[in-house]
């Protein structure tokens, strides 16, 4: 475990608790927290990945919509 490390304590549904417990017992996990560690990082890509993409897209159309303003300065106002 590395050395800067948080304990915690969270509260699951016992399905879910179940569920991790036939995963570490199937796969290659050694322990509930290394599963849940592992959970954790996985989901923290993931959204990651989400919210980078949505700020790209943010920012298109904010370039979009300036390059709108811009025309619409230059060519219908007179």
């Amino acid at each position: 475990m590395e050395p800067d490390t948080e304990k915690i304590t969270i509260r699951i549904p016992q399905r879910h608790l179940r569920a991790l417990d036939f995963l570490v017992e199937i796969d290659d996990f050694p322990s509930r927290s290394e599963a849940i560690r592992a959970s954790i990082r996985d989901l923290i890509y993931a959204r990651l990945e989400l919210v980078v993409d949505r700020m790209r897209k943010f920012e298109h159309a904010e370039q979009s919509l300036a390059s709108i303003k811009q025309y619409e300065e230059k060519y219908l106002k007179k």
